[in-house]
């Protein structure tokens, strides 16, 4: 069974799974570095239960070091980025750093030879994944993003399985909702800064926005209405609580999305995310992190198609697939996990998004 820690704070969300390795020990290294959101540990914990070996940690906060290798103490702490990525051994870099800092310091990390594995949002500007673009270009490497909301989450992986085999017939829209716990008083000063968080559609928007690509197999789309809001932060006025945005695919295939930083404390997780698929053959809805009133449990997939009504519980049945497919692609040059192009077009929809949306609240 996967085991959910911290499942009321999103922000130290990390999962775990059981251990699925695809390499052999030492065949794949990696490093972490640039610990500024708690994601890393969910990064890191997907690549270790594919097989992948944790050399080193970097962050110019010491305190964030310690705390990290407490947990895996087998990272030993590098004194400079520079000394990771001087390390034949490493193949991937991983990281979470500030928002508006992933962009350059990915393209910093694959200059110097490496794959990258960012926390979402990868980018805060249309400049820095024109730069990523670029530099994926000329260095061949990866720029691999954690769109955890899909890749760490047992009945999202399910639902990408049964919409690829056809139980829905083809998909024409996707809802997303995309709720939050804030967490005000733990949340870091540049948490409220938008040129450091980008907005709230391009960071926790980005997850939807991957979901919809993937579910619908469209490769494009235009952003057709935005739009977010400050309700309930007057405090912090470049902050945004509320965000929501509709597209349409290249496909015909449609897209709504709302995300928001309202989880009330009554609620046992960190957010009541849920997907609605429709196809022409049916619909699935996943309740993904709790049932609410019903069960605390989360991975719900519930699928009405002309056989009838089911519902089922895919906790600890599916796995964490993505993370083998990750390093198998790393060592192999394959695109297997998530294509580059599948990554970039996620991260510019986000990006449009948050350029487009008009701003609603008083």
């Amino acid at each position: 069974m996967t085991t959910q820690t911290q499942k009321a704070d999103g922000m130290n969300y990390a999962p775990r799974g059981k251990p699925s390795p695809v390499v052999q020990p030492g065949e794949f290294v990696f490093a972490a570095a640039h610990l500024d959101h708690g994601h890393i540990y969910g990064q890191c914990n997907g690549l270790l239960e594919a097989g992948a070996e944790l050399k080193w940690v970097y962050d110019p906060d010491e305190k964030k070091v310690a705390a990290f290798q407490a947990k895996y103490p087998q990272a030993k702490a590098a004194r400079s980025l520079d000394e990771i990525l001087a390390d034949d051994c490493v193949k991937l870099v991983t990281a979470a750093a500030v928002p508006c800092d992933r962009g350059p310091l990915g393209v910093r990390v694959m200059k110097a030879g490496k794959d990258y594995f960012t926390d979402k949002t990868p980018f805060t500007s249309l400049d820095q994944l024109d730069a990523a673009k670029a530099a994926v270009a000329t260095t061949q490497r990866k720029y691999l993003v954690y769109f955890s909301e899909r890749l760490h989450v047992e009945s999202a992986m399910y639902a990408t399985d049964l919409v690829a085999a056809g139980a829905i017939g083809r998909v024409v829209q996707v809802i997303g909702l995309g709720p939050h716990r804030l967490s005000k008083a733990s949340r870091p000063a540049w948490f409220f800064e938008k040129a450091k968080f980008g907005g709230i559609l391009t960071d926790i928007g980005s997850h939807q926005f991957e979901q919809f690509l993937t579910y619908t197999g469209a490769t494009d789309a235009t952003v057709t209405q935005a739009a977010v809001g400050n309700f309930a932060n007057p405090d912090q006025p470049e902050f945004e609580d509320f965000g929501e945005a509709s597209l349409l695919g290249d496909n015909g295939a449609s897209n709504y999305i709302r995300v928001d930083w309202f989880t009330p404390n009554g609620l046992s997780t960190w957010g009541d995310g849920r997907t609605i698929i429709l196809g022409t053959k049916g619909y699935i809805e996943l309740r993904k992190y709790v049932d609410v009133a019903r069960d605390k449990t989360g991975d719900n997939v519930y699928l009405v198609d002309d056989a009838g009504e089911r519902h089922v519980n895919v906790a600890g049945q599916v796995g964490f697939r993505f993370f083998g497919q990750l390093i198998l692609d790393c060592l192999h040059r394959t695109e297997n996990a998530m294509t580059q192009a599948h990554a970039f077009k996620a991260a510019e929809l986000c990006l449009r998004a948050q350029l487009a949306a008009r701003r609603i609240s008083p």
